[in-house]
């Protein structure tokens, strides 16, 4: 198949909303950097123009594509971001129709109610959008009706869960368009964490403390507030020493959640870090790990944590039951349900064989189905397939 395949039809055009740190904009940076290396021509366009992710992406090889106008943040001038809004539409058409990219692909709600109608209007010849998340943010009757229809230009549509793949069934998306292809957890990068003792007197923590880590963004439908409360009912049954580390990007919530913590008092067992850059070493310096989102699509964070060798405490919400076997690799508890996940907590910090086992069948597993490795050689057979004028109904992922 490769020899089908001329040079100049290797370009692929990512459109992503933005390049900030959250679970696709790592996972596209390390996918594209990949691909890269396996000899593909790779692009980036961000409608929100520049982030953090940007420089990340440029020392990979991928060319980063900025609109004319960088969007204000969350609560600038109106007028500035629907101004910016449309000079990105306008420039990424051009961009399009410039570039001629053999593959478009869509990350992302935004770019895709953007960048699909463009690229269709612009006639390129293989449009593919990628759904991270369940389909709860189509608040409208009207965003639900255009992505469906949109469903229909393109040549495939993938899920990264079991969860998503079935919402786009139902949205219409025919089988013949569907693929599956799981995120991918680069295995290495926690291979030279530092060490466990070194990472828990950096915070003061004791060789013996019963360390928890939960790692995601402070934005409401991950659960904070819930593991709070089912922490505060679990600390009569748990080791007196125990806490938290908390990482992630405070959206807007975090003083709310501080409060919370000092109501419950529980303050002091917990530590909010904000956005960090050594999640391995945090992950490898704890005992469990937890992600307990209400809503989610297929977690890095589940992922990371299986890799460092933690038993993982997570919610029934999305792809999370798909990467975690309950009463293998963890346990799988219900979402918004505090006492639920108290329970399970109290059940793992009383149980350091259980921890240890649950621990060490979840990094099997991480690497032998979760591998990056795999993601992207998944990535690549869908891309060449297609460009030799296969359909996803042939190909699989997972």
């Amino acid at each position: 198949m490769t020899s089908r395949i001329s040079a100049g039809a290797r370009d692929v055009l990512f459109v992503c909303s933005d390049l900030l740190v959250g679970g696709t904009e790592r996972q596209l940076t390390a996918v594209a950097t990949a691909l890269v290396q396996l000899g593909w021509r790779v692009s980036v366009y961000s409608l929100a123009g520049s982030g953090p992710m940007q420089a990340e992406l440029q020392r990979g090889g991928v060319t980063v594509i900025l609109p004319p106008l960088n969007r204000p943040a969350a609560g600038g001038s109106r007028i500035r971001r629907i101004a910016a809004l449309a000079l990105g539409s306008l420039h990424l058409g051009l961009t399009m129709l410039r570039r001629r990219p053999a593959i478009i692909h869509f990350m992302l709600p935004e770019a895709y109610l953007v960048g699909a109608p463009l690229a269709k209007l612009t006639r390129m010849p293989v449009k593919i959008m990628s759904r991270r998340s369940l389909n709860t943010y189509q608040k409208s009757s009207f965003i639900r009706k255009m992505e469906c229809r949109l469903h229909r230009s393109m040549n495939a549509v993938l899920g990264n869960s079991l969860s998503v793949i079935g919402q786009l069934k139902a949205e219409g998306v025919p089988p013949s368009r569907l693929g599956l292809i799981y995120n991918g957890i680069n295995l290495s990068a926690f291979a030279d964490s530092d060490s466990r003792d070194f990472v828990r007197k950096s915070f003061g923590l004791g060789p013996n403390t019963l360390v928890l880590c939960m790692v995601a963004n402070l934005i409401p439908y991950k659960g904070h507030r819930d593991l709070i409360d089912a922490l505060a009912e679990a600390a009569k049954q748990m080791p007196t020493d125990w806490h938290l580390l908390l990482a992630g990007r405070d959206t807007g919530i975090g003083a709310q959640l501080t409060q919370q913590a000092r109501r419950l008092q529980i303050a002091g067992n917990i530590s909010f870090l904000g956005l960090r850059t050594d999640v391995p070493a945090l992950l490898r310096a704890s005992d469990i790990g937890i992600l307990c989102s209400h809503e989610e699509g297929f977690a890095n964070a589940i992922l990371e944590g299986m890799v460092a060798g933690l038993p993982m405490v997570v919610t029934n919400a999305g792809g999370n039951a798909e990467a975690v076997i309950d009463g293998v690799t963890g346990i799988v508890v219900p979402p918004k349900d505090p006492t639920r996940l108290a329970e399970a907590i109290v059940r793992l910090a009383n149980d350091p064989p259980m921890r240890h086992a649950f621990g060490s069948a979840g990094q099997k597993r991480a690497g032998e189905r979760f591998g990056m490795a795999r993601c992207v050689a998944a990535y690549d057979q869908l891309y060449r397939g297609l460009l030799a004028g296969e359909t996803p109904v042939s190909f699989n992922g997972a």
